[in-house]
């Protein structure tokens, strides 16, 4: 393994897992360790929800994403969600619309095909995809996630050539699924602005992960079943002490499917956020008392893709 391990360092890699565990040096450009995300929140109704728990329960959201699809928001659903974000001063990421899950072809249906579910096929798949982000861009939103590589180079270039602003946050979905340095650092590369790593590796293989990139990464504490259905909120200090910067994300376990969403799910939708937002408050409660020294960021911070409202 020698030769295997010298490669790898001489590319500027660990040449095994982090089993030491060392804290990470890397912050957000305000210092901070960690910031929170919900997920999931298909639309106004949802997002209203969302504000109106963390009122309650006097916790920070700093990031809020949707799963359906921009494409299947209206120009009002959407301008509605960018002018509550903007008013605090929260990142909104929505989904590229159109993408292997929502295309006619039986592959991401199939045993093997899983893998490569929300990758696009073919070129037409790609021009959608990018009229979805530039329609969202023009609408005031500054942060997507998209899962096929082919998109994620293409949105590096469509910032250059201002299809997309340049603060336009670039959001990695966890179903991309790279799992090791190597391959989560050529997403960087690439242009991704944040990483949702999947939701089963160790502590010792995350840590691993995180010398190779400079982006934050985003990790789901609590994941939804077809997921894992993992519940790690003990882990949580931990999580950040290795992994700053980090966005602690709070998915749900034992929930309906709700993907896409509408008005026939939305009170299921709502009262979904709420329980995410309870989640997300007792998994800071946990780091409250076991690492209350861990910083986080103020709302509005910089480096958050937070909305523009357009008049």
């Amino acid at each position: 393994m020698d030769k295997s391990k010298a490669l790898l360092k001489s590319l500027g890699f660990l040449d095994r897992e982090a089993y030491d565990l060392p804290d990470s040096p890397k912050r957000f450009p305000d210092g901070a360790q960690y910031r929170l995300e919900i997920p999931s929140v298909e639309g106004p109704g949802a997002l209203k929800a969302v504000f109106e728990e963390a009122d309650k329960y006097g916790l920070t959201i700093h990031r809020v994403s949707q799963g359906s699809g921009i494409m299947l928001l209206t120009d009002e659903e959407i301008t509605e969600m960018v002018e509550l974000c903007a008013a605090r001063g929260v990142e909104l990421s929505l989904f590229v619309g159109p993408r292997g899950t929502w295309d006619i072809s039986a592959l991401p249906l199939t045993p093997a095909g899983k893998v490569v579910a929300l990758r696009h096929e073919g070129i037409d798949q790609l021009v959608y995809a990018m009229e979805d982000l530039q329609r969202a861009n023009r609408l005031g939103v500054r942060g997507a996630l998209v899962a096929d590589e082919g998109l994620l180079l293409l949105t590096k270039e469509m910032k250059k050539q201002g299809l997309i602003a340049p603060e336009f946050v670039i959001k990695v979905s966890v179903q991309m699924m790279a799992a090791n340095p190597v391959s989560i650092k050529l997403m960087e590369d690439i242009g991704a602005d944040t990483y949702n790593v999947p939701t089963a590796l160790t502590l010792p293989k995350l840590a691993s992960i995180r010398p190779a990139i400079d982006i934050p990464i985003d990790l789901y504490v609590e994941v939804p079943d077809g997921l894992g259905g993992f519940i790690r909120h003990y882990e949580i200090p931990e999580f950040i002490r290795i992994l700053s910067p980090v966005y602690i994300k709070f998915g749900l376990r034992n929930h309906p499917d709700v993907y896409p969403s509408g008005i026939h799910l939305e009170q299921v939708n709502i009262n979904l956020c709420r329980e995410r937002v309870r989640r997300a408050y007792m998994g800071m409660q946990l780091l409250k008392q076991y690492a209350p020294e861990m910083i986080t960021s103020e709302l509005g911070a910089p480096g958050l893709g937070v909305p523009v409202p357009q008049k």
